[in-house]
């Protein structure tokens, strides 16, 4: 006979641990499922200055040890194992473990997030937080008044470029081809920016830095072959990111580039008691405060859900 339970939440980031306390509290008696990379994302964050109640900052690590403590607290489970198989044809929903462990939910709340697209260098994980970022709103400040490059041509990389030339000294962005593939608007904001210079058809192929972290990159043009070295102190990757939502895709309604669609301004799905709530399901915003806001949004909407079905 499968675990029978009332609340589950997958995922372990902002977004998961606060759908987790609001729950618990809720006496939803939620079981939450940590998934591959426990504390999400946050996890390989050094500082987070940003986030409200923090004054002095707090490492992206720490902060999540207080989440998981406070969801606990409450009486939420917390396992560490990851759902590699979901029903959700009907409910109760029938959820599956990498262990093959099975259960039976009344409701579901998707936390999975979205993983940032990497660029594969050996150095790009060796400078990790020391000067290599995915998120300018996140780690921009500690670049004030220095030279930082950006890598990508799309939106992401021309909004991230633009928001750190507010910051910088000077901005570069690398990108792999002799154009842009960014909208409109974007390109001219990007190209009418003294602060910011395009390197055009070029990627880098290695992160220079010593033991104070980042010092600068290394390109390769990508029609000639020839390197060169640039001097900076921090590089973001701003390629996209991949929603988690593998597990779902045929079941849940997902838009072109996989992340979960969600009904307007709440975290229904378009399944009846299945929920979504932070970055896997956000294109736009992607910060702690906006995940974990979501993740209070989709306990109360599960608990409502369960009130008016009766369970």
């Amino acid at each position: 006979m499968k675990e029978q339970l009332r609340c589950t939440i997958i995922g372990s980031g902002p977004a998961g641990y606060t759908a987790a306390i609001y729950a618990a509290r809720a006496d939803l008696k939620p079981v939450l499922f940590e998934g591959i990379q426990p504390g999400g994302q946050l996890t390989i964050t050094t500082e987070i200055e940003n986030f409200p109640g923090y004054p002095q900052g707090i490492s992206g690590e720490q902060m999540m040890e207080d989440l998981k403590q406070q969801a606990l607290r409450f009486g939420t489970q917390i396992r560490n194992a990851t759902i590699e198989k979901a029903d959700l044809s009907k409910r109760p929903f029938v959820l599956e473990d990498e262990n093959g462990n099975c259960c039976e939910t009344d409701v579901l709340i998707v936390a999975t997030g979205a993983s940032a697209r990497w660029l594969g260098l050996d150095s790009e994980k060796k400078f990790m937080g020391q000067g290599v970022s995915a998120c300018a709103t996140c780690d921009g400040f500690f670049y004030r008044n220095q030279v930082v490059g950006v890598v990508g041509g799309g939106d992401t990389a021309c909004e991230e470029a633009s928001y750190l030339s507010n910051i910088c000294k000077k901005v570069f962005l690398f990108v792999r081809r002799d154009e842009l593939r960014a909208s409109k608007a974007m390109q001219e904001r990007v190209l009418n920016n003294e602060k910011i210079e395009i390197v055009w058809n070029n990627k880098p192929v290695e992160i220079l830095g010593d033991e104070s972290g980042v010092t600068g990159v290394r390109l390769e043009n990508t029609k000639t072959s020839e390197q060169k070295d640039l001097s900076l102190m921090g590089i973001f990757i701003a390629i996209g990111h991949n929603p988690n939502t593998d597990v779902f895709k045929g079941q849940l309604e997902l838009d072109n580039e996989g992340y979960i669609v969600t009904k307007g301004g709440t975290s229904h799905t378009n399944i009846k008691g299945v929920f979504a709530a932070g970055d896997v399901q956000d294109t736009l915003y992607r910060q702690a405060i906006t995940a974990a806001a979501s993740g209070c949004k989709a306990a109360i909407d599960a608990e409502r859900f369960l009130c008016e079905n009766h369970n």
